[in-house]
């Protein structure tokens, strides 16, 4: 089979911080490309991969000012799909602009959907031939067929399991309410836990207004984006993570990553939080901050080594490219 995995390019592939989609695409096609799969990476041409990697894009829009997104998103799209002959399958990671090109494709198309960023872009799944991949059942839209739903997959040994925890609270991902950033505060504070603070800051207003304020260097701490070394020391490190979100999650890597460290997680059961987390187990499902503050007496208690276990389960990228690879088999057995 050749094939030809159309990642993003808002970031580099593995991210060196933040990137989510960038992350799950860059270990898919090392773990195809282990398996002797035939796969072309589209991608940012500073990517570091296994596969073979093809793209137009120098460097990341959102590490370079002077690169306009929209311009080399579409540029990229054009390059990867004007090679579509050369492939049996392509498989996007790239959001709906692909889609809009899909009856161009000189091959069947796979879209793995990463979450909707708005119902307006719905038109450009219902119009698309592409077969479609959901990250969880939750984050499914009834108007859309699906081949199968595809639950994301980790470096399992970039993660090491730590047995011993400190006292603190971890919380990562992007300074937004819908990541529920402040409400964090709130449930460490009531907690009586230091919290430690990661990620990019994507609402600058939220974060000056209902953030900063708290963050004194000493019970709330704020380390920005770190890096893929630091976040597993980080989350090893913490007695548990906190996922208080506002929004129905689509997935949510850092829950899973901090699970295969042994750190079990507190999450709102908003989206695919009761996919993700099993209660009791690797983490408690929460309703609100009296129940959060609850689940962080629960969880610490929690036996680290069989939340390890689980988690490798459920959640190895090896597990991913497993499913990966049905899905292929099945759409192409289609054509």
């Amino acid at each position: 089979m050749r094939l030809a995995l159309l990642g993003p390019v808002a970031w580099r592939t593995p991210p060196r911080h933040y990137g989510p989609w960038e992350l799950v695409t860059g270990l898919l096609a090392d773990g195809l490309a282990r398996r002797g799969v035939d796969v072309t990476l589209f991608a940012t041409l500073d990517s570091i991969t296994l596969a073979r990697l093809d793209g137009v894009c120098e460097r990341p829009y959102e590490e370079d000012d002077s690169v306009d997104g929209r311009v080399w998103e579409a540029l990229h799209v054009a390059h990867a799909l004007g090679r579509s002959a050369e492939f049996d399958l392509i498989h996007n990671h790239l959001d709906w602009l692909p889609l809009a090109f899909a009856g161009l494709a000189r091959a069947p198309m796979v879209t793995t959907i990463h979450g909707f960023s708005s119902p307006k872009i719905l038109p450009a799944y219902r119009r698309s031939a592409s077969a479609f991949v959901s990250i969880s059942d939750s984050d499914r839209v009834p108007a859309l067929d699906y081949v199968a739903t595809v639950h994301h997959g980790v470096d399992v040994a970039a993660l090491p399991f730590s047995a011993t925890p400190g006292e603190s609270l971890v919380c990562f991902g992007r300074i937004h309410p819908d990541k529920g950033t402040a409400k964090a505060i709130e449930i460490a504070r009531a907690a009586g836990r230091p919290l430690v603070l990661c990620g990019p800051v994507q609402d600058g207003r939220y974060f000056s207004e209902s953030v900063e304020p708290h963050v004194d260097g000493d019970r709330v701490r704020y380390l920005g984006s770190v890096g893929r070394e630091a976040r597993a020391a980080i989350l090893g490190g913490a007695s548990c993570l906190l996922h208080p979100i506002s929004f129905a999650e689509p997935f949510g890597l850092s829950v899973v990553e901090s699970m295969l460290c042994g750190t079990p997680v507190v999450a709102y059961a908003r989206g695919s939080m009761p996919e993700v987390v099993d209660d009791g187990v690797t983490g408690v499902l929460a309703h609100g901050v009296a129940s959060a503050v609850a689940g962080v007496e629960r969880a610490v208690g929690f036996d680290r080594a069989a939340c390890r276990r689980t988690a490798e389960r459920r959640f190895s990228a090896d597990r991913m490219v497993d499913d990966y690879l049905d899905v292929y088999e099945r759409v192409l057995g289609e054509h």
